[in-house]
């Protein structure tokens, strides 16, 4: 029954989050996901989003934002009670051309697990717990079976924690009713029951492209702030003579890991480099299955103009998974991909990934490798 009890209250909190209110942590009994945005700040403590986001070549509104709720759509497209979304894209034929890439046979994992330790960047959903069991103390006896057992318990959505969010992640207002992708009934405090996780197959194998922007840059590390625009994905194109396309997963490589690991953790689901909304587009028109990122793929602050909610503050999230249906991978780890690719001057690879099938759960641990 504990069990049970922890993760309605897990799922609440979920709910909540979506549904962009700020109530204590101890109303919903765990601590805030990091995709829900925090209470607003007094003023001296609002942090100005990057100087670019301003200019008027890259300028955009809450209004804009909105419209692509609409020009960016894939509801319907796959029928009207698809539950995948992009994930369609992966065919088997996208699979065996993919696998073609395999030269050497060098695997690298792309996620990273939730910290035992506890950090200004973790813990957002309850502190990470491992635990171990040992069985019956003392001498053993004849035909008593031992071994050793553990339990672990942590967020999936943990600033830490590398992880894929479900279709159900994120909602929108339609016609006055609060719906997830494809029109489908949002969460409640017994979970998704649409477009979750459990519902989105056993997972997925691919063609990834990883875009290394400090290796563009010519940086360790992008600035937190640091916002990412198309003409920053087609500079990659060219550096790396890549062309993203349909059925591909695009893995953005910012430095977060490189960052962190040199100077510290920092409150990176408010300051963080990555995706401008203005990408958003591109990304439709190139038709890609998976968007990842080794942070919270939007920049934050999202340097957006006017509004509130998700649309101003997550634009990426939103227009991703509710209008695209597009999953998304928050805090991938892509440190270890980047050296082999690198060393190869190949930036695409075979990617294979395995869901985890949490009955109405709102997203998967990125349980990812990528093959060299």
């Amino acid at each position: 029954m504990s069990m049970r009890r922890t993760r309605s209250r897990i799922l609440a909190a979920t709910t909540v989050a979506l549904a962009g209110l700020s109530l204590p942590a101890g109303s919903i009994g765990v601590a805030t996901a990091q995709e829900q945005r925090p209470a607003a700040a007094p003023a001296a403590n609002r942090i100005a989003p990057h100087p670019s986001t301003q200019e008027p070549a890259h300028r955009m509104t809450f209004d804009q934002v909105v419209a692509m709720e609409q020009s960016l759509s894939n509801w319907g497209r796959w029928g009207k009670d698809d539950e995948r979304g992009t994930l369609n894209l992966v065919t088997p034929e996208k699979t065996k051309a993919a696998l073609r890439l395999v030269k050497d046979g060098t695997i690298v994992s792309l996620a990273r697990f939730a910290s035992l330790e506890k950090a200004i960047d973790n813990f957002n959903f309850g502190p990470t717990r491992h635990e171990m069991w040992y069985g019956l103390a003392g001498p053993p006896k004849p035909g008593e079976t031992r071994g050793a057992l553990d339990t672990i318990s942590y967020g999936l959505h943990d600033g830490t924690n590398s992880h894929l969010d479900a279709l159900c992640h994120y909602t929108l207002l339609r016609d006055g009713k609060v719906v997830i992708y494809n029109g489908h009934p949002s969460a409640t405090e017994e979970g998704c029951s649409k477009n979750a996780i459990d519902r989105m197959g056993p997972g997925f194998a691919t063609r990834a492209v990883l875009i290394d922007m400090p290796l563009l840059k010519g940086v360790e590390w992008l600035d937190p702030h640091a916002p990412i625009y198309p003409e920053d994905l087609e500079a990659w194109e060219k550096f790396a003579n890549v062309k993203i396309g349909s059925g591909d997963a695009v893995l953005v490589r910012t430095g977060r890991w490189a960052l962190r690991a040199a100077k510290g953790p920092w409150p990176q689901a408010r300051e963080a480099a990555g995706l401008h909304a203005s990408v958003m587009p591109w990304l439709k028109q190139r038709d890609i299955a998976l968007l990842g990122s080794d942070a919270v793929n939007d920049v934050q602050p999202s340097g957006i103009i006017g509004g509130s909610g998700e649309a101003a503050n997550r634009p990426v999230h939103l227009i991703s998974i509710a209008v695209m249906g597009m999953p998304l991978v928050d805090n991938g780890y892509f440190e270890d991909a980047a050296k082999e690719a690198a060393a190869r001057k190949q930036w695409e690879f075979f990617m294979t990934v395995q869901l985890t099938g949490l009955t109405g759960g709102t997203a998967t641990n990125f349980n990812a490798l990528g093959i060299f």
